[in-house]
């Protein structure tokens, strides 16, 4: 009978793949380097096939080491839900969230307040920033769990929401009127301005970006001060904005896609917890009732 896979080397090979880096990974896993490099070396005799590339201080996956990284992530959920059935004391801890500051205003604080009257011993540790710069951060290691807007495309990126964009300019404003229409969005990595500015272009429109920033809380404060137009997700719209018909000949934009993502090691206990209520929460959000709300 084959010998099952030893989950700690599992664990290991998935930190180095999170992170890119030996060293990083180590330090996840509260092993020395060397520790983990013999992991690795016995983890890739055990299947034949070389998992890492390494070129000088970057680490990536071979095509081996991909087929086997989403795997090894189902088999470490699947170990954390069994331990999980076994475990009878009051789950108590604290994690590392990220979300975008898009759905700190009107969101977050009731989720998580919510979520602490539940759940009273999981301290929660929250930053508000872009899903670019959140990214990074799961990849650095500062974050347990975070929520980001860009897709799916990341790896284990689970999509829990679709999210109707919307026009949003201020009640009673005059920007909506100026020529080349004036626009207040994030910079040129944001995905939403990409497809924003793409609708636009398509449509012949003249537009002029007026206001720029990575600060959700910003572009909607220039919004409502009626120095541009914007264009935010359903749950980020706030009392104060209209929203832009589709009669006014904006382009109508994708949708926002809402999805959480976890560090290798975050799966079971307080993480599933605190992962359970956001989608839930966020989940069951009825599409039109907040944008009806900022009207």
């Amino acid at each position: 009978m084959t010998a099952p896979l030893d989950l700690d080397q599992l664990q290991s090979f998935c930190a180095i793949a999170d992170c890119g880096s030996f060293t990083e990974a180590a330090r996840r896993v509260n092993k020395t380097q060397s520790a983990v490099s013999m992991q690795i070396k016995r983890l890739e005799e055990r299947l034949g096939h070389s998992l890492l590339a390494r070129d000088g201080r970057s680490v990536t996956l071979t095509h081996h080491g991909e087929v086997l990284y989403e795997r090894a992530r189902k088999m470490l959920r699947t170990n954390a839900e069994i331990l999980d059935q076994f475990n009878d004391g009051d789950l108590a801890g604290s994690i590392r969230f990220g979300v975008p500051d898009d759905y700190a205003v009107r969101l977050l604080p009731v989720i998580l307040s919510s979520f602490q009257r539940t759940h009273p011993k999981i301290a929660v540790d929250v930053s508000c920033m872009a899903s670019e710069q959140l990214l990074a951060g799961m990849r650095a290691g500062r974050y347990d769990l975070i929520v980001f807007t860009q897709g799916t495309e990341q790896n284990f990126g689970e999509l829990f929401r679709n999210e109707r964009m919307f026009w949003v300019s201020s009640h009673g404003g005059r920007a909506l009127a100026t020529e080349p229409l004036a626009i207040a969005c994030g910079p040129q990595c944001c995905i939403w301005r990409k497809d924003a500015v793409e609708g636009l272009e398509r449509a012949n429109k003249d537009y002029r970006i007026a206001y720029t920033s990575s600060n959700a809380t910003a572009i909607s404060s220039a919004v409502l001060s009626d120095l541009a137009v914007g264009f935010l997700p359903e749950s980020a719209l706030q009392p104060g904005m209209r929203v832009i018909g589709d009669e006014l000949g904006l382009p109508r934009l994708a949708d926002a896609q809402i999805a959480l993502m976890r560090a290798s090691h975050a799966y079971g206990g307080i993480f599933d917890a605190l992962a359970n209520h956001i989608v839930q929460s966020m989940g069951n959000l009825d599409q039109g009732d907040l944008a009806d709300a900022a009207e």
